[in-house]
């Protein structure tokens, strides 16, 4: 166990975790966060470490598995800390920027004809950030409210040592964006803006999924196409593979305090 996870770890009330464990990566390293054994049955459980990360400095998430091996990725440890990037060293802007370039050269299955149509009204044009939410609650309340829908079944409590939510990608290392972007670094950069614009929080990760809860989401048409715009460069799949178009996406997204993310 790292210095660092060790000694957080030890500085929670000894009764606060059920049993887990520490989890180093399959390919050799100190553990890069704590997982319990067993599912969650206490639905407040990641509202109460929540409540303490500022000062323990863990952040907690439910982590679930593949549906076909759920030991894949959290329990076999099939992270990459080591081969990901800081996410101070990105600028968001230029990330997502890429990202949309990347996304509308060529549509899904390589339809040339495909991304002008799918992100109408933008066609191949960059928009640019959508401008911040207006919060309607909390940060960590929403996310608190968000955790306790989100446990149910399967999913186990992790603990990751990073300073903010959006950090947890990058520390642990997961790569379940791999066909899109191979670098955790970036998605973290990307959603320390989200952060800051949107009051989102990192609450639930699955083996190629990602959960989100949105303290100021877009409450109109047309701020929810920019947010889209962003969300397609991020996961196009959340297009390609669900609404269809940018339009459809925003009509979706409009008023809703979470996002969720699945890639190919």
């Amino acid at each position: 166990m790292t210095a660092d996870l060790s000694r957080l770890l030890a500085a929670l009330p000894p009764d606060m975790l059920p049993p887990g464990r520490p989890v180093s990566p399959e390919g050799g390293g100190p553990p890069v966060y704590w997982l319990s054994d067993e599912p969650v049955t206490d639905f407040g459980l990641w509202a109460r470490l929540r409540a303490r990360h500022r000062e323990s400095g863990l952040w907690p998430l439910l982590l679930t598995g593949l549906a076909s091996d759920e030991t894949r990725p959290w329990v076999a440890g099939e992270v990459w800390p080591a081969g990901m990037s800081a996410p101070d060293r990105h600028d968001p802007v230029e990330v997502l920027a890429a990202w949309w370039r990347d996304s509308t050269t060529t549509g899904e299955d390589d339809d040339p004809e495909a991304p002008g149509e799918a992100t109408a009204p933008f066609g191949r044009t960059w928009p640019g950030l959508a401008a911040p939410g207006e919060p309607d609650e909390p940060a960590d309340d929403c996310a608190d409210g968000y955790a306790e829908f989100l446990v149910a079944g399967s999913t186990r409590l992790g603990l990751v040592p990073a300073a903010r939510s959006a950090d947890t990608l990058a520390v642990t290392g997961w790569s379940g964006p791999a066909n899109h972007v191979g670098d955790a670094g970036q998605l973290s950069a990307v959603l320390r803006s989200w952060e800051k614009r949107f009051g989102v929080r990192v609450v639930g990760v699955g083996f190629d999924t990602l959960h989100l809860s949105v303290a100021a989401p877009p409450t109109s048409i047309e701020h929810a196409r920019r947010v889209a715009a962003e969300h397609f460069a991020f996961c196009p799949d959340n297009v390609w593979q669900g609404a269809g178009t940018l339009q459809k996406y925003a009509e979706q997204v409009v008023g809703v305090p979470s996002w969720w993310f699945w890639w190919d």
